[in-house]
């Protein structure tokens, strides 16, 4: 009795999935190929053929950002590496409101991923899937290096003012856990890290690569006054119906983990 590889047991059960796909009258676009790196890809439908669309706020540089008109950034070359690998263009949609990303994959049509730091979350995931963790984060709290109030009691304190992204976890845990302050919820990080430099918020609460990179590069006169070890995972937002898809990227990601991709990505944007 002639035995199959599981390498060769994956394709025949991958080929008669589709096979049963299409006799169940399944349509619209879909992606079969072997990606790079040896791990079989499942049918997957997307927005436009040959094309992975994402969808990001490309406003939290180191991880997405847009600048000259083009989108850059941790995220943005993890999705570019993907599409690559499953053989497909990587296009970003124009920068999004955050909180708008995941109902847009939910509903469809639109685009195929959602890629900007979305922290795993179950409440996200009752609408959503998410890929396995690609990274780990944590939060912390900017405020003016001159600033008084450098402590979590000191800013739990109902004449502070808190900025936070809209629908964040950042946004989250300061609803949580300073409920005296002002919690003032903005679209987009740069507003809010611009208003703590002028004096018009005492802090801003999200994940502590992007603040503290922002004090680092961009707004010198802040600091990061508290780390917050919440231990949170980041993942790639991809919509329910579209499990070949969230199956492939899995797939990719493991691989870019075990060939040193995801390492060299990481040192080039992050450092040691």
């Amino acid at each position: 009795m002639n035995h199959l590889s599981r390498r060769d047991f994956l394709k025949t059960a991958a080929i008669l999935s589709g096979l049963a796909l299409t006799g169940c009258g399944g349509s619209g676009n879909s992606g079969t190929d072997e990606p790079e790196g040896g791990s079989v890809a499942e049918e997957y439908t997307l927005v436009k053929p040959g094309t992975l669309i994402v969808a990001s706020d490309l406003d939290f540089m180191p991880l997405d950002y847009y600048e000259d008109g083009e989108a850059k950034g941790f995220d943005v070359d993890l999705s570019k590496e993907i599409a690559a690998r499953l053989g497909l263009e990587c296009e970003y949609l124009p920068p999004q409101d955050f909180d708008s990303i995941i109902p847009m994959i939910k509903q469809g049509g639109k685009a195929d991923i959602g890629n900007s730091a979305f922290t795993i979350r179950d409440d996200r995931a009752k609408e959503i899937d998410f890929t396995d963790p690609y990274l780990d984060s944590n939060l912390g709290i900017a405020v003016r290096s001159d600033s008084e109030a450098k402590t979590e009691e000191a800013l739990n304190n109902p004449n502070i003012t808190i900025a936070v992204q809209s629908g964040t976890t950042g946004e989250f845990w300061a609803r949580e856990n300073l409920p005296n302050a002002q919690i003032v919820p903005l679209t987009q990080p740069t507003v809010c890290m611009t208003g703590v430099s002028t004096g018009q918020y005492d802090a801003f609460c999200a994940d502590l690569p992007v603040i503290g990179h922002q004090c680092e590069v961009s707004f010198t006169d802040c600091e990061v006054c508290v780390e917050i070890p919440t231990g949170e995972q980041y993942g790639i937002v991809v919509s329910k119906d579209n499990p070949g898809l969230t199956a492939a990227i899995n797939a990719i990601l493991a691989d870019m983990e075990a060939d040193g991709t995801m390492a060299n990505l990481k040192s080039m944007w992050f450092g040691a």
